[in-house]
């Protein structure tokens, strides 16, 4: 029901986008602004991110099957980074656009991007309050949100443009107003394309250190030893880990992984972890903290090595 309403709240604020968007390309003609063109441009962006949302929305909600074991949960973040790099390109030439038109400024309808402007601030108000009614959490929704606040940000400084040159006929206003814009949406496309490029290569979330994790799982009672150690996000908010875990001898290897995960799921809500459980060899037994590469017993053991501190006293 969740997902049916998020799909709603963006259809909503699409249709507010594409008819608003189709008034402001003809007005944004007959006043000869580019700062309108690129308010529209920036507005043919935040239609594309939510036309990419609901379609990554559909394709992530699809069961895992075939070859295609997670599903397609990282459509949405294939569409955060479309989103992301369509901002980048579609920034770059805006700032060439209004750098020639501070060069050689064209006669420019003050009143006219003005009202548009003003207008364009309420319709932008408008999707935005859609959007922020959906899951926010999704990296694929928040990247067409933030689209939709840019843009309110570019419509305001549009408006401000267009009040100076009605006042003051100072045309190269509109050409500035744009580089403000611009700025705006290099910092949203390289945002969505930092945090999407995380993601896909397989970097633990933002704010989780993968070492704290694994020294946590180490003071387990049971525990001798983690390594090959591995936390990623397999889509937004969803965080899976697999290790390999080294018990004592003696010890019930069913009992420890389930302690282990259960920490794992109230501490870092880490839901989706795959753990190999099984006996220390004996000279790994009482010893310390110790270097990487001392799972001597793994065939191929790499990363940071969790080992168990003995208790003072």
């Amino acid at each position: 029901m969740a997902a049916d309403a998020d799909r709603r709240w963006l259809s909503i604020a699409l249709g507010l986008i594409l008819a608003y968007m189709a008034v402001e390309v003809v007005v944004a003609f007959l006043a000869h602004s580019l700062a309108l063109i690129s308010d529209a441009a920036h507005m043919l962006s935040d239609a594309g991110s939510i036309v990419l949302a609901l379609v990554a929305m559909r394709l992530a909600a699809r069961p895992a099957k075939g070859g295609y074991t997670y599903g397609l949960k990282r459509a949405e973040i294939l569409s955060a980074q479309g989103n992301g790099l369509t901002l980048l390109l579609l920034s770059g030439w805006l700032a060439y656009e209004s750098v020639e038109r501070l060069i050689d400024p064209p006669e420019v309808g003050g009143g006219l991007v003005l009202a548009t402007a003003v207008s364009g601030v309420v319709v932008n108000i408008a999707a935005a309050w859609c959007m922020s009614k959906a899951n926010r959490s999704s990296l694929n929704v928040e990247g067409a949100f933030q689209h939709i606040i840019t843009d309110l940000y570019g419509f305001i400084a549009t408006a401000v443009a267009g009040a100076v040159v009605m006042l003051t006929g100072f045309t190269r206003a509109d050409s500035i107003a744009t580089l403000v814009v611009v700025a705006l949406m290099l910092r949203s496309g390289i945002s969505l394309v930092r945090a999407s490029g995380r993601i896909f290569l397989e970097a633990a979330p933002p704010g989780m250190e993968p070492d704290e994790v694994g020294a946590r799982m180490a003071r387990q009672d049971g525990v001798v030893e983690v390594h090959d150690l591995h936390i990623w996000e397999i889509t937004s908010g969803e965080v899976a880990l697999s290790a390999h875990v080294l018990v004592e001898p003696g010890e019930d290897c069913h009992a420890v992984r389930t302690a282990v995960q259960a920490d794992l799921r109230v501490g870092y809500g880490i839901t989706h972890a795959t753990l190999e459980v099984c006996e220390a060899p004996g000279e790994l037994v009482g010893v310390g903290s110790g270097e990487a590469g001392g799972g001597r017993h793994c065939e191929d053991p790499h990363g940071t090595v969790h080992r168990r501190t003995p208790e003072a006293g």
